[in-house]
């Protein structure tokens, strides 16, 4: 099996923006191949990972016309769709692609666009992800999310403000991103007193309706300095992915993510890496009470004490264990299709020493990608080529 290095990485701005679907993926797409020193004639495989370009936009056909926007034909192409964790699915296809040695040179584009559609509108496409019998009654994500965050809180006595916590965390990194839809601080009291959304969870415990795009190329490690220099790419040392039961209830403790623990240990085991060699993290944090759920299952605390250890500071950009230096998807912003392939760009940066102002010391990053509440997850480890 190949070693897969990451050679090119791109985000576009996300936010609302005055472009379609298939003008957002031909900007990251051509930046991550400037950023490899390789044009579309090189590719082998691209793919572009997608949720709903149909349901949002009427558009279909995006990985072909992607293609031809890219002049990177006769490459073969597919869409990948995992619904919210499509873009870590199609970090897995590029990755595979490279490392079963059909493919030389991939590239991935994950994007989507949905501001020009209503909340509600976006919500019930995003919903449709749901166990139809779930559906039909008018489930939602966020009302899982209420559901589990009240759970989650009487069963490890955390306190209310930890989650706000998270909030607070994630905006003030968002800052530092020029790419993130929100870049504003928010104090604790503005999180606790906004809007009720879904009982304990308020309004900035949600992560915001985005468009947006973002890119990787990948290619043998064998061949990476023959496009860029060593400290300019990173390595896929290890990538997992899982599922768990598609009705939530189902499952034996609401507050256990079975496809983030179990995509973590294969990823683990494939870069002979555990918990304690992580340096930096972008987790799935759709909501905020998903980031101390995935902090427990990838391993990195107890179960039961990811809200303690952002009390205690630990996941601060400046702590023991940064997470979502990006400013997550809460303040970064959540274009579903892109959002897994961003994630991995932020840990590139992080790993490759080009992520600026939010910079951490890190040779080994991870990034979790999470589909509806769980029920699909892709665990991605990057490393320094050294």
């Amino acid at each position: 099996m190949e070693r897969v290095a990451i050679i090119g990485a791109s985000m576009t701005q996300f936010g609302q923006r005055d472009a379609w679907l298939r003008e957002l993926l031909v900007e990251a797409g051509e930046a991550a191949l400037a950023d490899a020193n390789v044009t579309g004639a090189a590719l082998d495989h691209l793919y572009v990972s997608n949720m709903a370009s149909g349901e949002f936009e009427g558009q279909t056909g995006v990985a072909n016309a992607l293609a031809h926007d890219l002049a990177a034909t006769p490459a073969y192409t597919a869409r990948v769709d995992q619904t919210s964790a499509s873009g870590g699915a199609g970090v897995y296809a590029a990755w595979q692609s490279v490392a079963s040695g059909v493919s030389d040179c991939t590239l991935l584009v994950g994007g989507e666009k949905m501001t020009h559609r209503s909340t509600a509108e976006a919500t019930d496409v995003i919903a449709s992800l749901t166990h139809p019998v779930e559906y039909k009654h008018g489930v939602t994500l966020p009302s899982f999310a209420g559901l589990t965050a009240r759970h989650y809180l009487e069963t490890y006595d955390a306190p209310r403000e930890s989650l706000g916590k998270v909030a607070v965390k994630n905006h003030a990194n968002g800052v530092d991103n020029p790419h993130a839809q929100f870049r504003k601080q928010v104090d604790l009291e503005t999180v606790l007193e906004s809007p009720i959304v879904a009982d304990p969870l308020r309004l900035y415990d949600f992560c915001p309706i985005t468009d947006g795009s973002a890119a990787l190329v990948c290619c043998p490690v064998s061949v990476a300095d023959e496009y860029v220099n060593e400290d300019e790419y990173v390595v896929i040392s290890g990538i997992g992915g899982a599922t768990d039961t598609h009705v939530v209830h189902e499952r034996a403790d609401l507050t256990t993510m079975g496809g983030v623990r179990d995509s973590a240990a294969i990823a683990y085991e494939m870069a002979d890496v555990g918990p304690d060699d992580v340096d930096v993290a972008e987790l799935h944090d759709m909501f905020t009470i998903l980031e101390f759920l995935q902090s427990e299952d990838l391993g990195f605390f107890e179960k039961g004490a990811g809200w303690r250890a952002v009390e205690d500071g630990v996941t601060e950009r400046d702590g023991d264990l940064p997470i979502n230096t990006s400013g997550g998807l809460k303040s970064k912003g959540h274009p579903l299709g892109a959002s897994g392939v961003a994630q991995v760009y932020e840990v590139v940066n992080q790993v490759r020493g080009t992520a600026g102002p939010r910079q951490v010391d890190a040779d080994v990053g991870l990034a979790c990608n999470v589909g509806g509440f769980g029920n699909c997850v892709t665990t991605t480890v990057v490393e320094g080529a050294q």
